[in-house]
C-alpha cells in the first residue's frame, strides 16, 4: 500500500518532461476540471492534481502527485 503524496502552494518540486527534469513551484491544488499547458485535469478532492510553474520558462502545467517530487528533501 503506497502513501499518497500531498503538496501545498509554494512547495519546490521537480518533474520529468521530454526535455529532462524540470524544476518549479506548486501554485495551487486542483480539485475540479481545469486546463493548463495542453493538459485537462479531471481532478477531485479525493484525487487532486497540482498546478506548477516552471522556474525556467514561467509556464504553468498540471500534474498528478505521482509525477512530482519535492526538492531539497534528501
Amino acid at each position: 500500500m503506497s502513501e499518497r503524496k500531498t503538496f501545498k502552494r509554494g512547495d519546490e518540486v521537480t518533474w520529468h518532461t521530454s526535455q529532462g527534469d524540470t524544476h518549479g513551484t506548486v501554485t495551487r491544488k486542483i480539485t475540479g476540471t481545469e486546463s493548463a499547458g495542453g493538459h485537462t485535469a479531471k481532478a477531485s478532492e479525493a484525487e487532486p492534481e497540482y498546478e506548477v510553474q516552471s522556474d525556467k520558462t514561467g509556464r504553468k502545467a498540471i500534474h498528478k502527485p505521482s509525477a512530482l517530487r519535492k526538492r531539497g528533501s534528501a
